[in-house]
């Protein structure tokens, strides 16, 4: 936890938390590996994806003095081996999106009050593909229809998924070629009508149109040439 100072600089960490564990594949899960840190709308909880120990860990945050404490559920487990990286929260703050970079798959959490519940596991591979997974960024979109993951591999897709908001299920809709190479990262321009791919190892971010009632994407023809483009912030 580190302290950001009226200039901006920041101070030295004020918390600082191990992780202990490891999972089963002794390459990728020799012992933790924090992949993200997430809040949650009201910004009380974080969660923190561990892909080295397969679980999501859940803590209380104090916006007075940025203290983080485990909460009363201190972490959600996710099947061996899966490897969870990058999650998001939808708009009403009841379900939690999770990737698994390993197993290529999204898993739904239901929240309510303090109890964190698994609603559904779903491939984000394309059904023919036969690869390794690399699965490794997730949103939802603006209106918090639709739900778009990205595959690396020699996938190298954006799986689409529409949401029904009532029971956070996710149905998939389509995979869109990100037509280059290893996204690692992508996002939706403010107004949420395009969405940009960042292919890390074909050095350029591809713009693509996202068509806001259907979900799905269309090449815009547009390019960002930069070299190994690993993520997008809009400021």
């Amino acid at each position: 936890v580190l302290p950001v100072e009226k200039n901006g600089r920041l101070a030295k960490a004020t918390q600082v938390i191990q992780h202990d564990g490891k999972g089963p594949d002794s390459t990728r899960q020799k012992s933790p590996h924090v992949h993200a840190t997430v809040f949650n709308k009201t910004h009380n909880k974080l969660y923190v994806t561990d892909l080295g120990t397969d679980k999501i860990m859940c803590y209380n945050f104090d916006k007075k003095n940025g203290n983080i404490q485990p909460s009363f559920q201190k972490f959600i487990s996710t099947e061996p081996g899966s490897g969870p990286r990058h999650l998001e929260i939808s708009s009403t703050g009841k379900f939690i999106y999770l990737v698994k970079e390993m197993a290529g798959s999204v898993s739904v959490f239901a929240i309510n009050k303090n109890e964190i519940s698994l609603v559904q596991t779903i491939s984000t591979l394309p059904p023919s593909y036969a690869g390794a997974a690399g699965s490794a960024d997730i949103h939802i979109s603006p209106d918090g229809s639709f739900l778009y993951v990205s595959n690396r591999g020699s996938s190298n897709t954006i799986a689409i998924f529409q949401i029904n908001k009532q029971t956070g299920e996710v149905n998939l809709i389509g995979h869109q070629s990100t037509l280059g190479l290893t996204p690692r990262n992508f996002n939706f321009d403010p107004s949420g009508n395009f969405l940009l791919v960042a292919n890390q190892n074909s050095d350029e971010i591809v713009v693509f149109k996202r068509d806001v009632k259907s979900g799905l994407l269309t090449d815009t023809g547009n390019r960002i040439n930069v070299g190994k483009p690993v993520c997008l912030k809009w400021l």
